[in-house]
């Protein structure tokens, strides 16, 4: 059996679904944020090429080819964090199975434990940064996409606030071990910012969805 780590945006749906039901820990929360994220992404794309050609949406041709751009950029960033986060806790598992008979193991123990705990956690931070994004240009897309496919726009931002609470949740349970005090109010602090703002989005973009249906 290979060690190699299943390429989930590769492999089926059912693969995914699968492995995140097993008793693994990998596929996880975070990992499922990064794809709730990537499938708001989608749907931002979505509102946007039922809007393009259109000769009626005309006037806004240039802003929308923007804007999908963007969220398919947005979803391929997800798709790879999707798949970081499946790996990123493989560190701290192996530094804790380091050895620690010496003070020299224990140092060095300790200090992998730690350095493994900030990529773990800097990974779904990134998945925050990247759903707030994600609520951003479906607040767009509800505003000048294709109002038949505002619901479309309300999803996205819905999920997108979803991803990054879910991917907080991972930040902060790493957040929980790290010594290092900077890194942690600094993490706390765009935690806060995000979440924030990911609310506000989508409480305006769902209210923006309700007005045009």
């Amino acid at each position: 059996m290979s060690d190699q780590p299943t390429v989930y945006c590769k492999q089926p749906l059912q693969i995914y679904l699968d492995d995140t039901g097993s008793g693994t820990p990998a596929p996880g929360g975070g990992s499922v944020s990064a794809c709730v994220g990537a499938l708001g992404a989608a749907l931002v794309s979505m509102v946007c090429n039922l809007t393009l050609g259109k000769e009626k949406f005309a006037s806004v041709e240039t802003d929308v080819r923007a804007l999908v751009a963007k969220a398919d950029a947005a979803r391929a960033q997800l798709e790879r964090l999707l798949q970081d986060d499946t790996v990123a806790y493989n560190g701290v598992i192996d530094a804790y199975k380091l050895p620690k008979e010496t003070e020299e193991q224990q140092a060095a123990r300790t200090a992998a434990i730690q350095a493994g705990l900030i990529v773990a956690a800097n990974v779904p931070m990134e998945i925050c940064r990247v759903a707030a994004e994600v609520c951003r240009l479906a607040r767009t897309a509800a505003a000048i996409g294709n109002p038949a496919a505002v619901t479309d726009a309300g999803i996205g931002a819905i999920l997108g606030e979803a991803a990054a609470q879910g991917a907080a949740l991972n930040v902060k349970i790493n957040l929980g071990s790290i010594k290092d005090d900077a890194y942690v109010q600094a993490a706390q602090a765009e935690l806060e910012t995000i979440l924030a703002e990911t609310a506000a989005l989508r409480a305006a973009v769902l209210q923006t969805t309700l007005d045009k249906i």
